[in-house]
């Protein structure tokens, strides 16, 4: 299979794109560690995965250096490698920028940032013995365009955006890729998992929105390709470039979309 002997690990894989990531990878072959930071919901996740005799459950916060150090250490006793890292793990938050509660947000930016950064810092020693690698940054089209009351979430995915492409510079001479994977909106349990939840949304009932098992054969097409970034669907594509090339007329649908959520 495409992946026999590849060790996989995947932060926030209890559930929704972590968990259908887990199973693209272990049905290609590879040996996979389930990371979460319930022991329990990750275990759950790993019997839905299936291939339990190649794939591992640990609990990890990936806020503590420590917890991923000890998450790494075993899995390398266990597989004795990795060549795949996948930082997923994150939090939601839906707040105004002039309202929101700094320890909420310091909060969000712990998970969606800085723990990516602690999980890079605790794999790069571990893919450069091994020779090279990859790792995979889940962020958003929210990275690309900043939403109302999403506005914060959307600073941490900028940041993991800008981020994932520096690092994939600054890595390359270790043959370590660095991918950014940015959906657009994902039909998960995501929303269940905000540190504030004080405001509406303003997307529209009417966008239902993608499987997580679309995004994660999309990043497994993203990796194998060794691509700097995927945007799925593609129809995010343009929506992205026309923001890029005329904010005005993007800012007026959503400022529009605001007052018919009112």
């Amino acid at each position: 299979m495409e992946m026999d002997g590849k060790v996989v690990v995947i932060t926030g894989a209890s559930m929704g794109i972590g968990e259908a990531i887990a199973k693209v990878f272990a049905d290609k072959g590879a040996s996979v560690v389930l990371l979460s930071r319930d022991a329990s919901r990750a275990e759950a996740a790993r019997h839905r995965v299936g291939h339990t005799d190649r794939t591992l459950a640990l609990a990890c916060d990936v806020r503590h250096r420590e917890e991923v150090d000890r998450a790494l250490a075993l899995t390398l006793q266990h597989f004795n490698r990795v060549d795949v890292w996948v930082n997923n793990a994150g939090v939601g938050i839906r707040d105004s920028v002039a309202d929101v509660e700094m320890p909420a947000l310091r909060e969000l930016f712990e998970t969606n940032f800085f723990g990516t950064i602690v999980c890079l810092q605790a794999v790069v020693p571990a893919l450069r013995e091994a020779g090279g690698g990859t790792i995979i940054n889940i962020s958003s089209v929210a990275g690309h365009i900043p939403v109302p009351f999403m506005t914060l979430y959307s600073a941490s995915k900028f940041a993991l955006n800008a981020l994932g492409k520096g690092a994939r510079l600054e890595l390359q001479r270790d043959h370590i890729n660095v991918l950014t994977v940015c959906p657009g909106y994902v039909r998960t349990d995501f929303g269940e998992h905000v540190v504030a939840n004080r405001r509406g949304t303003v997307r529209p009932k009417s966008v239902q929105g993608i499987t997580a098992e679309r995004v994660a054969q999309a990043a497994y097409r993203g990796y194998r390709k060794r691509k700097r970034e995927v945007i799925v669907p593609w129809t995010m594509i343009p929506v992205i470039k026309l923001y890029q090339l005329f904010p005005g007329l993007v800012e007026w649908a959503m400022a529009k979309a605001m007052r018919n959520s009112r």
